[in-house]
């Protein structure tokens, strides 16, 4: 079974998880390939490995399918019935990170409402990997030294020390011995880790791997698209075997993803896969992305034996972005893709906090050449997308929109906190839990209320009859989403509380349906157009719907830079929104029929849904604000923010006067 909760994923032994999910993990869990002698060598040296209880440490770029190898040897180890859970290190929160890998006791701190088992316990007689370890904070670090040593830990708020039995597999993408020289990580916690270690090479040491892994996701991405007809052309072959793949895997996926997406015929020619030209610079060929040219610039660098490469290039990527923000930090660290935090950090190391750049701030050009926008299934964003119209119109203007899908609105969210989208759209619930965690966002507009477009569904011929049945029960949800509020306010009107039920947190591509199905969940918390496809395609029943219990309001919203540096176009994007909402409420078929074949779902299902929404694009006025701030307390009441928030602090001044 998998189970996702924000950025960590916990994977156990049921073996149809990685069928019936169409996740990232499901899709590159499937993506091992050795083809390539390089590739055959690293085949080898995992299956040597896998047998033993060795912690092991990875080291690969970005990219390279470090999870996947860690996933490889788990699978071939005495360990393959237990548990395999990875935990993204770096998205470890500083102030919770030791409550997280090693649990916590109720009351150990403000909004621990219950004992929660930590990563470690999780992952018992199985295996952890803890990926991007070298983003851990050395205080963290002296603690997974002790947990290493002596096989147990001590949850936060406990004495009690609790044995575990987990083998540790470390990833990370940089060089932790440079690391250690500057004293960024303890060298004894690397001798523990690195027990034995596999270097993963880059896609463009292992060519022979190229094709096959190319034609692997152009086998998912035209199944999952629906275009079963579509090849690559020989152009097309010899582009991809010819790119330098600074991104690996990853980026090799997205290109094959964008070529489904955007190829006009039958066969995927080479100008479909939009790679990027190499350009040549004093003699010497210079990568046209920016982790090809830091690399040639870092690779110039130590060859002539400079000193503090390191702190040097990270101070030249901090000082860039705050002089061209004009010492704004919160653009500083958008325009970075790192939270405020990280940001202040590196500026108190530079002796920047608190000052102005000392030369004069650079500005942001008059209009940018690019939108990114992240859209779910469900809503406007996902019909405007499939029309085409704004990437026309915007087009006019010199910008171009990349548009990038997401299963939920937390995924989404997270996206725009690291500066990766510049717009998108969720329910009322997603941006409440960003805001608190410091998310640069603002609210620019809104749909109004749909609450019949997200419900609790049970099994229709199950015993549970009503709210109250599911004290004690296993309710599958995205955690934060939108309908972990309805979740909330659902079990509150019929006076169970949030701890009286099991929660098991779940995102859409993990199969919820399924497991509803087949009795691994009892319940399961869901919104349009996923709600109405899965009561189409499975025996279920509404138990209780969005009606008088929440709004299930659509918010957009915009990264706090972008909206203030580009009116101009979210205007535009908004009127988009409102032309488009208008056809498909008053053409639900027809809108349906369109838009059903690029956001890969069922026409009449969407068509329903389609029925129940609501559009307008609308200006926040005080009722909106009101409400929204309603559930922000009532969340922080239950212990789910780690503090209070305000919500009209994150409302766009445009919005507020919009026409």
């Amino acid at each position: 079974m998998t189970i996702r909760r924000g950025s960590f994923e916990t994977l156990g032994t049921d073996p149809g998880a990685a069928s019936r999910g169409r996740g990232l993990s499901a899709r590159r869990a499937s993506a091992m390939v050795f083809e390539d002698p390089a590739s055959r060598a690293l085949q080898a040296q995992l299956d040597r490995l896998a047998p033993s209880e060795a912690t092991l440490l990875i080291h690969g770029e970005t990219g390279t399918g470090k999870e996947l190898a860690a996933r490889y040897i788990h699978a071939r180890s005495r360990r393959r019935d237990g548990p395999f859970v990875a935990v993204n290190c770096g998205a470890l929160s500083d102030s919770l990170a030791e409550a997280e890998l090693f649990g916590h006791e109720k009351g150990a701190f403000t909004g621990a409402v219950r004992s929660q088992i930590g990563w470690f316990e999780s992952a018992q007689d199985g295996t952890l990997l803890l990926d991007e370890v070298g983003d851990l904070p050395l205080p963290l670090q002296v603690k997974l030294l002790r947990v290493l040593q002596e096989r147990e830990v001590t949850r936060v708020g406990s004495r009690r020390p609790v044995p575990v039995d987990v083998r540790v597999i470390a990833a990370t993408n940089v060089d932790l011995e440079a690391a250690i020289q500057a004293r960024q990580f303890r060298e004894d916690l690397f001798f523990r880790l690195a027990v034995a270690t596999v270097r993963l090479p880059a896609l463009r040491d292992r060519g022979k791997d190229i094709g096959p892994l190319a034609r692997h996701f152009l086998q998912l991405y035209r199944a999952e698209l629906g275009r079963p007809e579509l090849d690559f052309d020989r152009s097309a072959l010899e582009a991809l075997a010819g790119h330098g793949w600074p991104g690996n895997i990853r980026e090799l996926e997205n290109v094959v993803h964008q070529a489904v997406l955007l190829a006009d015929g039958p066969r995927i020619a080479a100008g479909d896969l939009g790679l990027r030209r190499r350009t040549t610079v004093a003699g010497a060929a210079l990568p046209a992305d920016l982790e090809g040219q830091v690399r040639v610039s870092v690779e110039r660098a130590l060859a002539a034996s400079e000193p503090e490469v390191f702190d040097r290039t990270v101070a030249s990527v901090v000082r860039t972005a705050f002089d061209l923000s004009g010492g704004n930090q919160v653009q500083a660290a958008s325009l970075l893709g790192i939270s405020r935090n990280t940001l202040r950090t590196q500026l108190s190391h530079l002796g920047l906090l608190g000052r102005r750049p000392l030369s004069a701030p650079a500005s942001l050009p008059a209009r940018p050449t690019l939108l990114r926008i992240g859209f779910q299934k469900y809503g406007t964003l996902g019909l405007l997308k499939s029309e085409e119209t704004l990437d026309r119109r915007l087009g006019q203007m010199g910008v171009q929109v990349a548009w990038t899908e997401f299963p939920a609105g937390p995924q989404l969210l997270e996206a725009l906190s690291l500066g990766r989208i510049d717009f998108g759209t969720t329910g009322e619930t997603p941006p409440v839990f960003a805001q608190a965690a410091g998310a640069p966002l603002l609210y620019v507009a809104h749909d109004p209320p749909a609450p019949s477009g997200e419900a609790i569904v049970v099994r229709a011929g199950g015993a549970i009859r009503s709210v109250g049945d599911l004290r004690g029960c296993r309710i599958g949800l995205n955690m934060g989403s939108n309908v972990h509020y309805l979740l909330v306010r659902a079990l509150q009107r019929h006076g169970v509380g949030i701890d009286d039920v099991v929660p098991v947190y779940l995102s859409p591509e993990d199969g919820p349906a399924e497991r509803l199905s087949d009795g691994a969940l009892d319940a399961w918390v869901i919104w349009d157009p996923l709600l109405t496809e899965a009561q189409r395609s499975h025996d279920l029943r509404v138990l209780v719907d969005g009606s008088g219990l929440v709004p299930n309001r659509q918010f957009y919203l915009a990264l706090q830079a972008y909206a203030a540096g580009h009116p101009e176009i979210i205007d535009v994007l908004l009127a988009e929104l409102r032309r488009a909402g208008e056809f498909a409420v008053n053409n639900p078929a027809e809108a349906a029929r369109t838009a059903a074949p690029d956001l890969g779902l069922d026409a009449s299902a969407l068509e329903i849904a389609l029925r129940r929404l609501t559009y307008g694009a609308r200006p926040l006025d005080d009722t909106v604000i009101e409400e929204q701030q309603a559930i922000a307390d009532t969340l922080h009441s239950l212990g789910l923010l780690p503090g209070p928030i305000s919500v009209r602090d994150a409302v766009w001044p445009a919005a507020r006067a919009l026409s």
